[in-house]
């Protein structure tokens, strides 16, 4: 074994061997040689365990507990919210006082054609007539306002009846006996905004409908037959027993949700149609003999839509018609999935 020289103190180091153990004893392993604490203040020791600060810590239980409770309560809400009966309302029809008459008919009548009621109430939801407010009522002023029972209500229903006036689309009658009920457009197209704004489901029938095109700044036919002379008799003395066929575009909501084969026969029961689109709609169904349109949606709500022809008599004039029950469950469904 050669020396090993330390060139910086010039002194001559020799290695000290480590004794072999014999054979078939433990080697003995070296004691580790205690350490020395960094400098500093010792660690404080804390009194819980580490498993005492997760998941079953006393306050990770009592989180959990409240949180549960918690969704329990609000998951029975949802369900009370869900099945409490639907709450509709339809917009009055307006009998305005005739000059010289007496009795009810020299006042102004409000009131709700029975099959429009009967077929919304078929659904099993209750249905309010919404009158018009006048909150500056010399006899009966009032607070309440429309857009109090758009917040209140979970669905519009707009009924038919008088023509809608010209003037509400910016024209004049070319015809006076198509003057129209300017006041209930006033009324129907201030209601109809407060439900959209509310966002609430609003269904059209037949004036309704061509209500909606009017309130997105489209145009009616004042007269069908005047304006539209190769068209088919929308309206004729069989009323509700005048029939079309129908067919729906490209991209129709109805066509998919009514699922038929064939064209469906509705009824048809009116001397106006829609005939500049409004903003933001889509055709839903076009005559099929004539193109005029039949239905829209409103493309920017979940459920507004407008049908010119009348749903609520189909079930008394045959079996031959469309069924449109799909429609008032849609437009119900909506109404449930909105209420919040």
């Amino acid at each position: 074994m050669s020396d090993i020289s330390d060139t910086e103190t010039n002194k001559t180091l020799i290695p000290t061997a480590t004794p072999t153990p014999p054979p078939g004893a433990a080697s003995a392993s070296p004691e580790p040689k205690p350490q020395t604490p960094p400098p500093g203040p010792a660690p404080v020791q804390s009194h819980y365990s580490f498993t005492d600060s997760g998941e079953n810590a006393p306050w990770a239980q009592t989180f959990r507990l409240i949180k549960a409770r918690l969704r329990a309560l609000s998951d029975k809400a949802g369900r009370r919210m869900m099945q409490r009966t639907l709450k509709i309302g339809i917009s009055a029809r307006i009998f305005h006082p005739e000059t010289g008459s007496l009795g009810l008919r020299s006042k102004t009548l409000q009131y709700l054609e029975e099959s429009i009621a009967q077929w919304v109430m078929s659904r099993d939801v209750l249905v309010f007539m919404i009158p018009t407010v006048n909150t500056n009522g010399m006899v009966h002023p009032s607070n309440v306002r429309l857009r109090d029972y758009a917040k209140h209500l979970d669905g519009l229903v707009l009924q038919g009846g008088a023509d809608v006036s010209p003037q509400s689309y910016a024209e004049a009658a070319t015809r006076p006996e198509w003057n129209g009920d300017r006041v209930r457009d006033m009324y129907e197209l201030e209601l109809l905004h407060e439900f959209i704004e509310h966002g609430k489901p609003v269904l059209g029938i037949c004036r309704g409908c061509q209500l909606i095109n009017v309130a997105f700044g489209g145009t009616l036919y004042q007269d069908i037959a005047s304006d539209v002379p190769t068209a088919i008799a929308h309206v004729n003395e069989l009323y509700d027993n005048n029939f079309h066929e129908l067919q729906f575009p490209p991209g129709s909501s109805l066509n998919s949700l009514l699922s038929m084969q064939g064209a469906p026969l509705v009824n048809s029961i009116h001397h106006q149609a829609i005939k500049d689109l409004g903003r933001d709609l889509q055709v839903e169904a076009l005559s099929v003999d004539d193109q005029i349109v039949e239905a829209v949606r409103y493309k920017k709500a979940p459920f507004v839509m407008g049908l010119q022809w009348h749903p609520e008599f189909h079930r008394a004039s045959g079996a031959a018609l469309l069924d449109c029950t799909p429609i008032l469950d849609s437009f119900l469904r909506t109404a449930r999935e909105t209420r919040f």
